[in-house]
């Protein structure tokens, strides 16, 4: 086999099994867009110098979690590619002997109990936990495997994830190498912070990158692309080994529409090491106006039996926003004498821009909400009840609230009452009453229906 001369202008790492030693990779015009996929597609490009005597290429450091198939390298014509491998050995004791047999080693010898000396030999064989060496003055002796020092990793260990490919090039030149491939084991998730004061609301939008590909990303340029693509791939989840957060901040992250997909860019290259979290600023938006919500849901009418008691959920109601969001968790926070208190949590889905969002809360304390039969007409053939409906406002503000009630919406049913209604989301029944500070607020309702 021809040894492979390869000289690395300043950006480049690319050597042969073949080559005395692997140069440090130094990779230029790098990119890396994360899907919500768990799947990131990585984009390199490396400067070499080639000569008609290199049989092969190999290109260190891809991830460890990279998708063979998806590989796409770019060479000049002249370079022609006969095939690819991916490469990598785990440094362990045991290839580290069978790589230096009838090679020089050092072997770490017990002088007396306290003291030692290191002898040069040639290592013979091993097995397991010994290993038999020849001295200098030819003695053949048994030592510690893991007595033996090692001054180098041999050659044909490659210690690095890496593609080879066996080339055929039909002259000397200098090219320029760009390679695209898919990895694993890399995903993003959005969270937001909003915090509200009385009806205005600021929010914050943090995309976290998890980074467990097998490869650290040094000063690249990073793109989001929100949205669910479809992919043959099965994802997996798993538990990151050591997790470091890192606050990176900026107010002017790129977004663009790209069929039905948002593609987010971050205006400076980021670092993202392996098994570790980043944390990335790329939303705010101050003084949205917020409508705060107080909705309780019912039972149907026609079935309720005695009295029930309802809560009522208490939400914010966000007008639409100048950007698309990714889909993330929100976390609502308010301020009361000076500290900051969570109010609620809510996951939403990827939102399109100028969308209301509504987050739930919780349960509010002060408004409390009962239902009773008032009146039972049923015959045999309709169901007919008059519910009453009680409101109770303990709070010193006045409160609007919704009461949401399923019923049968159809030809032979009727509703009959003095409050206005209207029908929301297909079979509900929704009023709105306004309930004065400290007062409790009652009205009746007379459904009836076929049965």
């Amino acid at each position: 086999m021809n040894k492979l001369s390869l000289t690395l202008l300043a950006t480049l790492a690319l050597t042969t099994l073949a080559s005395a030693a692997t140069l440090t990779p130094q990779i230029k015009n790098s990119s890396l867009i994360i899907y919500n996929a768990n799947i990131g597609l990585v984009h390199e490009q490396r400067s070499l110098e080639v000569s008609p005597t290199d049989t092969s290429i190999t290109y260190e450091d891809v991830a460890k979690s990279i998708n063979i198939d998806s590989v796409n390298v770019t060479l000049p014509q002249d370079i022609e590619i006969n095939s690819q491998q991916f490469r990598y050995d785990r440094l362990t004791l045991a290839k580290l002997l069978q790589a230096n047999i009838n090679k020089k080693i050092e072997v770490r010898m017990l002088r007396n109990r306290n003291e030692f000396k290191i002898i040069t030999a040639t290592l013979l064989s091993f097995n397991g936990r010994n290993a038999l060496v020849k001295t200098l003055d030819y003695k053949i002796i048994s030592v510690k495997s893991s007595d033996i020092l090692f001054s180098k990793i041999p050659k044909e260990l490659i210690t690095k994830p890496s593609l080879v490919w066996n080339v055929k090039i039909e002259k000397e030149q200098k090219a320029e190498m760009k390679l695209d491939y898919l990895i694993s084991n890399i995903s993003f998730k959005s969270n937001y912070i909003l915090n509200i004061d009385d009806n205005s609301s600021n929010l914050t939008g943090w995309i976290t990158i998890n980074n467990r590909s097998g490869k650290r990303f040094e000063k690249t340029k990073l793109s989001l692309l929100a949205g669910d693509i479809n992919t043959n791939r099965p994802i997996y989840k798993k538990h990151l080994q050591r997790v470091a957060s890192v606050m990176q901040t900026t107010p002017n992250v790129n977004h663009q529409a790209f069929e039905g997909y948002h593609f987010y860019t971050i205006p400076f290259k980021v670092t993202l090491a392996n098994n570790e979290k980043t944390q990335i600023k790329f939303f705010q938006e101050k003084n949205i106006t917020i409508e705060r919500l107080y909705t309780a849901t019912l039972s149907n009418p026609l079935y309720l039996t005695g009295e029930h008691k309802a809560s009522v959920t208490q939400s914010v109601k966000l007008q639409g926003l100048s950007k698309a969001l990714p889909k993330g968790v929100v976390r609502t926070y308010a301020k009361l004498n000076g500290n900051t208190l969570l109010l609620g949590e809510n996951s939403i889905g990827q939102t399109p821009r100028n969308r209301p969002i509504e987050l739930k809360l919780g349960k509010n304390f002060d408004l409390k909400v009962r239902e009773s039969i008032f009146k039972r007409d049923d015959s045999e053939q309709f169901y007919n009840a008059d519910i009453k409906y009680s409101i109770q406002n303990s709070s010193d503000k006045a409160k609007t609230l919704t009461l949401l009630v399923p019923f049968n919406r159809n030809e032979s049913s009727s509703i009959k009452t003095d409050k206005s209604y209207v029908f929301a989301q297909g079979n509900l029944v929704a009023f709105t009453v306004v309930v004065k500070a400290n007062t409790t607020k009652e009205f009746t309702v007379n459904y009836e229906s076929k049965k």
